[in-house]
Parts: C-alpha cells; sequence; structure tokens
C-alpha cells in the first residue's frame, strides 16, 4: 500500500514538472518607443518565454497631458488615458510587434501633447512592464 502512495505521488510530480516545462516563463525582453506625435505615440515590443503558446494578447496603455510652454502640465483635467490592443503570433517562443496609441485630447496652442505613464501588458500572462521617461513630438 505505501509503494503504491509513493510511485502516485512520484507520477503525479512528473506529470505537473511536464506541464511546467511547456508553459514557458514570459518576459519583456526589450520595449521601445518609435515614433511620437501630437497625436500618437508607437511602442515596439519583444516577449519570450512564451512556451508554447500560439498567440499573446498585447496592450500598450499611456496617458496624454497638455504641457505649457514651461513645461508644465497646468490643469488635472487637461490629460487623458489612451490604450490600444492587438494579438500577435508566436514564433520560437517569442512575440514581436508594435501597438499605436491615438488620442482625442486637444490641447490650445501654445501648449503640447505629451504622453507619460507608458505601460505595456500581456492580457493572458498577466505581466507588464513600464517605460519611465515622458514623450513628446519634435
Amino acid at each position: 500500500m505505501r509503494r503504491a502512495f509513493v510511485l502516485s505521488v512520484c507520477a503525479a510530480a512528473l506529470i505537473g514538472l511536464s506541464g511546467l516545462a511547456s508553459a514557458g516563463s514570459p518576459h519583456f525582453v526589450s520595449t521601445t518607443v518609435t515614433s511620437v506625435t501630437s497625436t500618437s505615440l508607437t511602442v515596439q515590443f519583444k516577449e519570450a518565454g512564451l512556451g508554447d503558446e500560439s498567440q499573446v494578447q498585447i496592450t500598450v496603455q499611456a496617458t496624454a497631458e497638455c504641457i505649457n510652454g514651461g513645461s508644465n502640465h497646468p490643469k488635472a483635467t487637461n490629460k487623458e488615458g489612451d490604450e490600444a490592443s492587438g494579438t500577435f503570433a508566436v514564433n520560437n517562443g517569442q512575440a514581436t510587434g508594435a501597438e499605436t496609441v491615438t488620442t482625442t485630447l486637444s490641447c490650445s496652442p501654445p501648449m503640447t501633447i505629451a504622453w507619460t505613464d507608458v505601460k505595456v501588458v500581456d492580457d493572458g500572462n498577466h505581466i507588464s512592464t513600464s517605460i519611465p521617461r515622458t514623450f513628446s513630438a519634435s
């Protein structure tokens, strides 16, 4: 009886470990802002450790806010949180792609739009990474 119990525990452990091996260990390798305009922000990403997943759902979140000539954000009301999502294919445990976030926020001149709080999220694997900078159109 004891021998059967030990064998069943070992078998269960092996089955559990084989499931972990195929699951992978998702993580972002890189996230880069590649384009900034007065109405959009584009983020390129690479995620690895995706195991045998066939696709991932990626969301890019950012806040657009009006900035005055003194580089200040004068009111709490002139900002807007925006996001964009897409589904990306996984090849060899990796996914790469880009998402463009757009805003409908309008700033009165001479104020311009700056993007802050940029975050890239893998919705299915519940991981995210932030890009800790403010981005403005050139």
